[in-house]
């Protein structure tokens, strides 16, 4: 074992991750969200849009 490693300290902690939404962000999506579901016709996005939708309305 080298000198380097046996005197190393341990690395610090990574600090704290931060949130990159807020629950207004949130809110804010799920409202756009159901204004576009309200104008697409295909049954396939739509059923994604609301996946989404619930998803988002987890977080808040």
């Amino acid at each position: 074992m080298s000198e380097d490693t046996r005197t190393a300290e341990p690395s610090p902690e990574p600090s704290r991750a931060r949130a990159l939404l807020s629950t207004a962000d949130f809110r804010l999506l799920r409202t756009a969200l159901t204004a576009y579901a309200r104008t697409i016709d295909d049954r396939e996005e739509l059923a994604k849009i609301n996946a989404l939708h619930h998803r988002l309305g987890s977080y808040t």
